[in-house]
């Protein structure tokens, strides 16, 4: 029997809303090629065939048949096969993981794309040598993904990680019953920690209409208002990722998405939620992410853990 195994390169893909990205790393996570395109929102079809041509310009470019994962705004139901709870809403009751598979010839996986984002923290990123790593998206929406060994944990139904469809723990009477969910519910975690929902929050309070980094930049300044906006902010991730920690006791947790990059979260958050984890001592840290808005294209193309073809002749 002569082994006919040989290292390839992994190409991952973000099938964003917006647009779509293309990365190919080397075995030791070297970026050798990237490249985007606007998503042909609204048609399935065309999805399929953008992420095809994709694919094949990084075979070109690489002069490598890759392996390839793709991260999706979604999941994949474990019944049928079919791709649901999407952003991205053309995709939603397709084979996804079929049709690629075909048109690209190959294995192909696919994930979610916080889990992506988890993944590649896991790897070579801030969790990386960590066991359990809990990926925190806070942007648009909120979810996370996690991983346990650097590999992503998908869950029974395909939901692993979607704590912002959790109600807001430990809530006040002024915080019931919540603003209204787009998943049909009111009081979701996500009403009260998106980009958006800091804005909203902040523009009843105070008149103003601020981005949520600008709200943060407000209160950095010494704006009464803003302050008041990102204290009632910090609690609130406090208690919810304290929630995340009495369950799972993650080894550390990783912020992602527009709000990560409001630098007074890391010290502030962890002073705060030590009242609610049930435990003498918190050992879990809040760090900000290596790779940022990177994570997701690169955490698709580590869903593959051996970049190799297998043959034996």
């Amino acid at each position: 029997m002569i082994s006919t195994k040989r290292e390839t390169i992994r190409i991952g893909v973000d099938l964003g809303g917006t647009k779509i990205e293309v990365i190919a790393l080397t075995s030791t996570g070297e970026e050798v090629f990237r490249h985007r395109m606007v998503a042909p929102r609204g048609s399935y079809h065309a999805t399929i065939r953008a992420i095809q041509d994709l694919v094949q310009l990084a075979d070109r470019i690489t002069g490598s048949h890759g392996t390839v994962g793709v991260g999706i705004p979604g999941a994949m139901s474990n019944r049928n096969g079919l791709i649901k709870n999407a952003n991205s809403t053309w995709i939603i009751g397709y084979p996804l993981l079929r049709d690629l598979r075909n048109a690209l010839g190959r294995p192909v996986k696919i994930s979610n794309d916080a889990n992506c984002f988890a993944v590649s923290e896991a790897v070579d990123g801030a969790g990386e040598g960590c066991e359990v790593v809990f990926g925190v998206i806070l942007g648009t929406g909120v979810g996370a993904g996690i991983t346990f060994s650097g590999r992503p944990l998908e869950g029974a139904n395909s939901i692993a990680g979607e704590w912002g469809h959790n109600p807001l723990p430990w809530s006040t009477e002024d915080e019931r019953p919540g603003d209204k969910c787009y998943c049909g519910r009111s009081g979701c975690i996500e009403t009260f920690l998106s980009g958006p929902a800091l804005e909203r929050a902040h523009s009843r309070v105070s008149g103003e209409n601020l981005s949520s980094v600008n709200v943060a930049k407000r209160a950095a300044d010494g704006d009464r208002a803003a302050q008041r906006s990102m204290a009632t902010y910090e609690e609130r991730l406090a208690k919810s990722l304290a929630h995340v920690i009495n369950i799972l006791d993650p080894d550390v947790i990783i912020l992602g998405g527009g709000i990560s990059n409001i630098s007074r979260l890391y010290e502030n958050v962890p002073s705060i939620w030590g009242q609610y984890v049930f435990s003498d001592r918190i050992d879990t840290p809040l760090l900000s992410p290596v790779h940022g808005d990177s994570s997701g294209v690169r955490g698709a193309a580590w869903l593959w853990p051996s970049a190799t073809i297998d043959g034996e002749t």
